[in-house]
């Protein structure tokens, strides 16, 4: 049975109006909006933008996808070493305010994530980076987690509910440079940092994990959680994981980007000469437009 939006591909669903559990098959719309305001005029502008989804991710298909600026800049895009869109802009000079506006449709459809058998040795999902690095604490954990449950799906089942339960969700009490050493050590966070502290334990386990950047129906900013990699008889499957809410990932969230930390995948970020910093206004509107359940 279908279910539409009033403006198949524009307007999404209610998100209280989909039974989440029951999709096998949806379209989504991905709107969002980066304002920056500055006190006075700005030069040489370098901004980079990771905000339009992948091409391809496991069920996930990018069917189309538009990114406009306000000003008279030159865009540039490329792709990163994870197969990221990213969209460099530049401009010589900005006199107060510089907008972005994207727009993506993607489809999904459930199925299992398979990938090439070699990504479960490649060291971007096992070597820790600046952000992942384990503390005491953290292989200490590790350890113990490890004792509990030696097979890799097990294991990363473990990993995630033991993350969700020993972290607090606080909003504001971290910055995007904050370590999952430093977060761990305070049981707070948000997010990102719930995932960095599943990419710590998962990497010191031996697990092949990666971050992820996209969006959770239903909340308003972007949304962060891992995908721990494991054997299959079929090479290697990707297991998602969203230790923010201890569950597995479903058909409500849509990938942006997947890296080996935040650093790797930031959705907005850039440089420009003047005495002074600007504003960040940031909107975004995610939905379901189209939805295919299950028999």
């Amino acid at each position: 049975m279908y279910a539409r939006s009033p403006e198949p591909g524009l307007e999404p669903m209610a998100d209280d109006a989909v039974r989440w559990n029951e999709v096998v098959e949806a379209t989504y719309v991905v709107q969002q909006r980066f304002r920056y305001d500055y006190p006075g005029p700005i030069a040489d502008l370098q901004h980079r933008l990771m905000i339009v989804p992948r091409e391809r991710h496991g069920d996930q298909r990018r069917v189309a996808s538009r990114l406009d600026v306000s000003e008279n800049a030159t865009i540039h895009d490329a792709h990163d070493a994870f197969g990221n869109p990213v969209a460099t802009v530049f401009a010589r000079r900005i006199e107060r305010a510089i907008e972005f506006a994207h727009r993506s449709i993607v489809t999904r459809t459930r199925a299992e994530h398979l990938v090439d058998a070699g990504l479960l040795e490649d060291p971007n999902h096992l070597v820790p980076t600046d952000l992942t690095a384990a503390s005491e604490a953290l292989r200490v954990a590790a350890k113990t987690l490890r004792a509990e449950a030696d097979e890799p799906e097990a294991l990363a089942d473990r990993i995630n509910a033991f993350v969700h339960a020993e972290m607090r969700y606080v909003a504001g009490s971290t910055t995007v440079e904050t370590t999952a050493a430093a977060a761990f050590a305070e049981r707070s966070g948000v997010c990102q940092d719930f995932a960095h502290v599943m990419l710590a334990i998962a990497r010191r386990c031996g697990l092949a994990a990666r971050y992820v950047s996209g969006h959770l129906i239903g909340e308003g900013g972007t949304h962060a959680w891992v995908e721990v990699i494991v054997p299959s008889a079929a090479g290697a499957l990707v297991l998602a994981y969203d230790p923010t809410h201890g569950n597995r990932v479903d058909m409500r969230y849509v990938v942006i980007a997947v890296g080996r930390d935040y650093a790797d995948v930031a959705p907005t970020s850039g440089v420009f000469t003047a005495p002074y910093s600007g504003e960040l206004t940031a909107t975004k509107r995610v939905g379901a437009t189209r939805v295919l359940y299950g028999v």
